[in-house]
């Protein structure tokens, strides 16, 4: 999915509280958003219901410990795995590779080299979305810079599709006549905000179902959700 402003969210899982409390006032100085799970089974009952940027996963954990919690999480989410580890043995980082762990810390840890590492994965992960976003048949290929509608290739000016990636880009949140005028046009508009409705009005119909996605927000603009 295409990446955004939005504060990123973090769970950290660890039984230990000082180490919950640490991070998470750590990481406000980042802007990022953490919440603390004690256990690994409290863990994948929240991100079940509250899906996050990137999980910080202890490994040394009662009842379950890290790498089958993060066994169980890949059965429903692919979201980006730091594991916190008191060991550095090959054998652990070759399970966590298995599994799709992310980055590792070993324990002691600076909480500033925590928050850089995970800043890295979050940095991968956005120009990875960046360059590709799906919502259920609709399939949007920045790299490739094209539009599929369950499988099939949809034919968009360079205008249409660089509105429907702005749009998707700050999807949820009001794009302003304005704010889409600047990014697609730039200097070069000569129009007025009918140039703009009448794109947006192309791209609900070359949309097809989909076109519903982008709600008008009168007196503000458009918005593209999820619906």
């Amino acid at each position: 999915m295409v990446g955004s402003n939005m504060k990123k969210k973090i769970l950290i899982v660890d039984d230990e509280p000082n180490i919950r409390v640490m991070v998470q006032k750590y990481g406000a100085v980042y802007d990022f958003d953490i919440s603390g799970v004690g256990s690994g089974v409290e863990a994948l009952e929240y991100l079940k219901n509250n899906p996050c940027d990137c999980v910080i996963m202890d490994v040394m954990m009662p009842h379950m410990d890290g790498y089958t919690a993060v066994t169980h999480l890949r059965e429903f989410s692919d979201v980006p795995v730091l594991m916190l580890t008191a060991k550095s043995e090959l054998e652990d980082r070759l399970t966590g590779l298995q599994l799709g762990i992310d980055d590792y810390v070993v324990k002691p840890f600076s909480l500033k080299e925590l928050m850089l590492r995970i800043q890295a994965i979050l940095n991968r992960a956005s120009h990875l979305e960046e360059d590709l976003y799906i919502y259920k048949g609709l399939v949007l290929n920045n790299t490739r810079r094209d539009l599929t509608l369950d499988g099939e290739l949809v034919e968009l000016s360079s205008k249409e599709f660089n509105l429907l990636l702005y749009l998707i880009k700050h999807r949820g949140h009001s794009a302003t006549r304005n704010g889409c005028i600047d990014n697609v046009w730039g200097e070069d508009f000569n129009g007025d905000v009918r140039t703009l409705d009448t794109h947006i009005k192309v791209l609900r119909q070359k949309l097809k179902q989909y076109g519903m996605c982008i709600i008008t927000e009168r007196g503000v603009g458009y918005r593209f959700e999820e619906i």
